[in-house]
């Protein structure tokens, strides 16, 4: 396992500073996952700690080692990409063992290493296959593979899942998941998914301009937010956010309720408005509302729940579950 620590780190393209000085703890053996819009910044952060990019200023500490100059291949971390570049000619076992035959390893030990490594990935059955033959999420699987066996002492994913369908993406989710229970190596995974984030991770780097807005377990981010920024991106489905007066009601320049933390009715409520659409997903039907005097709202409510476009319904926030933020967009401390 390891630890890295990132002090005062800097990334510029030219004059343009994609990260400001940034400051990051990550512990050992710890899932952490670096989420935000596109061009936040969270895979330049990535590149710049595997050394695929150079840090303009600050430095990078691998374990007690500092890490800022050295070169990608001797900072003992392995880096899986969006794209799988496994070579089409070559066996799944041959993908593999390919980085410690580069590296002039013993037959027998990479032999070794890499029926453990199709062991753990459930890629047994597959290792004389070529990539044409397998599925997205199983050559997904290889890539990791090859990651695997150099026993790297860190594992960095640079949006791994991307090219993969929904369910592939949820099977992966869980499989990465319990690779890291498995290894109990450190784990940075970079994603645009805050649901991916949300299940996977210990701790969870939320970026925007290249800033650390937070960082949390999933749980404190999604009920304790320091922004309204974060209090929008952590959650699924996103927050509502309501100003003016209703806001002033409750000493705030806006306020935000979650849809699951507003108690829903079609005969009474402190809100009421009007169903534009109804999406009914089976446990749960989410409710998109244009609520009188306050605008558009989505309410989740249970899946039974008898209401359709047209109706009207009412809906109560739960006034502990509310969070209030300044002007500045900044969260109101009870």
């Amino acid at each position: 396992m390891s630890s890295i620590h990132l002090k005062n780190v800097v990334k510029r393209f030219g004059e343009v500073e994609v990260i400001p000085p940034l400051d990051l703890e990550i512990n050992d053996g710890e899932f952490v996952v670096f989420v935000g819009p596109s061009g936040c910044g969270k895979s330049t952060l990535l590149r710049v700690i595997s050394g695929l990019e150079d840090a303009t200023e600050g430095t990078i500490h691998i374990d007690d080692q500092e890490a800022t100059s050295m070169p990608p291949g001797e900072r003992g971390l392995a880096m899986v990409f969006q794209s799988y570049a496994l070579y089409p000619h070559m066996s799944v076992r041959k993908n593999i063992s390919f980085p410690l035959k580069m590296a002039g390893m013993d037959q027998n030990e990479i032999n070794s290493r890499v029926n453990e490594a199709a062991k753990v990935l459930n890629l047994s059955d597959y290792i004389d296959r070529k990539p044409g033959q397998l599925s997205g999420g199983q050559r997904q699987r290889v890539a990791i593979g090859r990651c695997i066996v150099r026993e790297p002492t860190a594992f960095l994913f640079d949006e791994p899942l991307s090219n993969l369908d929904a369910a592939l993406r949820v099977n992966m989710r869980l499989e990465i998941s319990e690779l890291h229970k498995n290894l109990k190596t450190t784990m940075i995974y970079v994603t645009h998914d805050q649901v991916e984030a949300m299940t996977m991770a210990d701790k969870i780097v939320v970026l925007r301009d290249g800033y650390i807005e937070q960082v949390g377990s999933p749980l404190d981010l999604y009920n304790k937010p320091d922004n309204k920024f974060v209090a929008g991106f952590i959650g699924s489905p996103k927050m509502n956010f309501f100003s003016g007066d209703v806001a002033a009601q409750y000493n705030a320049d806006s306020i935000g309720i979650r849809p699951e933390h507003m108690d829903s009715s079609t005969e009474s409520g402190k809100w009421s408005g009007v169903v534009k659409v109804a999406e009914h997903l089976g446990s749960d039907t989410f409710l998109h509302v244009v609520l009188d005097d306050l605008g558009a709202a989505l309410v989740r409510v249970p899946g039974d729940m008898p209401v359709t476009t047209g109706d009207r319904v009412y809906a109560t926030p739960r006034t502990n579950e509310l969070h209030r933020f300044d002007a500045q967009g900044k969260t109101i401390k009870n």
